[in-house]
């Protein structure tokens, strides 16, 4: 019963009027900058961080959060249409989706995705309503030496998922843990890192940072690309699939919404992760595997759902943890700090109508996003023409303009100018500006934790040996870091990684 009037108290929020129109902007940019190749939520989110300043939380979380799932739907839309992804997990897509459209069946692909992507999206929210009381009541159990395991696990396993070599990754953690040491110390009043530069006492500026890493540096990359587009030239009608169709995309639908669910709560994992691993699933499974590439329905059928279940689920950590699963949620970290609220367990405890608001809002989001979808997307194909030379510069400006709202000051404006230079490079380098983020949004609660630990023990370092469940946490991050080393092992997560 607590459920229900938990649920209860979320829908009269999500269904408040400023909190409706948050969640259609929200779901309408995320579908937008899902089309539109080379921008992201990733990008969309840091760039946006700038306007929850002058929101309500739940308003901000509510909009941003239909940013995140809305990029899910549109990337499929150009990924069948156009065979280019507007969104990285959409890339799988693009293999059968396009063939399909070739074939004259764009409808019925679009049709497939839309119908996985809310499909799951519905199974999901009710996955994070269900496990959100007990793992919240789990997280309130957990000291600071189990926070400060859990955490260091997050890390690791982030930087085992994520692209790359291993070893980059780690180094990217530590770096970004590095940059959250530059600010005044909580517990001293030192000063560390700032030489002497009083923007710098309060520590690095989370928004111009994300902003120029990951919003400004992937603009001037995409301003190296090509505009031109090979568009369908054939008319979109005929959206509903036919029997045959549905026999084949409800068991795709069913399991990758079981494995995005799941694979949305790991570290590091997420829509992406989820996509990938549907389509290796579906190809497996499939009793005719020489059909994927040629336009088989469970291509599209089982990653749409996977990545759209994964996008939701990936709050679970989050909401009820206090630990992001990938960069988006750090991002939304990000957000949550700007408004005071501190991501964990104490989010549903103190503010349950944020909390449960925004788990409704996905529910009314994804309704929205089945709407705008199929009706519109014609609309959406024609925005496609639009060269990036004319809509990326408009994009920098309005961005720009939302840094300097900031503070009201050109600091914060080099700041990010200095950080897309930085995130340009850190691209051409090919190193990944993910767990660089991560190590930064997770910095401060590691020391914090660690700090508490250390003086509750009276500086013995066993402490962390002597809990069952942070030594558990400590041995399964060693154990990570264990196995990536074995060759076998390593050779396997490369193919994994090419794939």
């Amino acid at each position: 019963m607590d459920l229900f009037h938990n649920l209860a108290i979320g829908f009269s929020t999500a269904a408040q009027p400023a909190n409706l129109l948050y969640a259609f902007f929200g779901c309408l940019l995320g579908t937008l900058i899902g089309v539109l190749p080379g921008l992201g939520p990733l990008a969309t989110i840091a760039m946006l961080l700038p306007i929850t300043y002058a929101l309500q939380p739940d308003s901000a979380l509510i909009m941003l959060a239909g940013i995140y799932y809305g990029a899910q739907y549109g990337g499929s839309t150009t990924a069948i249409v156009v065979n280019l992804p507007g969104e990285s997990s959409s890339v799988v897509t693009t293999i059968d989706g396009y063939q399909m459209a070739k074939q004259g069946r764009a409808g019925v692909a679009l049709s497939t995705a839309a119908m996985g992507s809310f499909f799951a999206g519905c199974v999901a929210t009710l996955a994070l309503a269900a496990l959100a009381g007990p793992l919240t009541a789990a997280a309130l159990l957990f000291g600071p030496k189990e926070f400060f395991a859990l955490m260091i696990l997050g890390l690791i396993l982030a930087s085992v998922l994520s692209s790359g070599p291993f070893i980059e990754g780690v180094g990217m953690v530590v770096l970004g843990m590095l940059l959250s040491l530059v600010g005044t110390d909580l517990s001293s009043g030192t000063q560390r890192f700032a030489f002497g530069v009083p923007q710098l006492f309060d520590g690095l500026d989370f928004v111009p940072l994300a902003m120029g890493i990951f919003g400004f540096a992937e603009i001037v990359k995409n301003l190296e690309q090509d505009d031109k587009l090979s568009l369908v030239t054939q008319k979109i009608a005929n959206l509903f699939p036919t029997r045959e169709d549905f026999r084949r995309m409800i068991p795709a639908m069913l399991r990758g919404t079981t494995l995005g669910t799941l694979l949305g709560v790991l570290p590091g994992g997420g829509a992406v992760l989820s996509s990938f691993a549907s389509y290796t699933l579906e190809k497996k499974l499939s009793k005719h595997p020489e059909q994927f590439g040629k336009g088989a329905i469970e291509g599209i059928a089982g990653p749409e759902s996977a990545n759209n279940a994964g996008a939701q689920t990936s709050f679970i950590p989050l909401l009820t943890l206090g630990v992001p699963s990938n960069v988006v949620m750090a991002l939304m970290v990000g957000a949550m700090n700007i408004h005071n609220i501190q991501p964990g367990p104490e989010v549903m405890t103190k503010n349950p109508t944020l909390f449960w608001g925004l788990i409704a809002s996905m529910w009314v989001g994804n309704l929205m996003l089945l709407v705008l979808n199929l009706p519109l997307v014609g609309l959406w194909v024609k925005l496609l023409t639009i060269p990036y030379r004319y809509l990326f510069p408009a994009i920098m400006v309005f961005c720009s303009i939302g840094v300097y709202s900031i503070n009201g000051g050109t600091f914060e404006i080099y700041e990010a100018a200095a950080f897309c230079v930085f995130g340009y490079v850190l691209i051409k380098l090919q190193l990944p500006a993910a767990p660089l983020l991560l190590g930064l949004v997770l910095g401060p609660a590691i020391e914090e934790n660690f700090r508490r630990a250390m003086v509750l023990s009276r500086g013995d370092a066993s402490v962390f040996l002597t809990s069952p469940l942070s030594a558990g946490l400590l041995a399964a991050a060693a154990v990570a870091i264990i196995l990536i080393t074995l060759p076998a092992i390593r050779a396997r997560r490369e193919e994994a990684l090419q794939e």
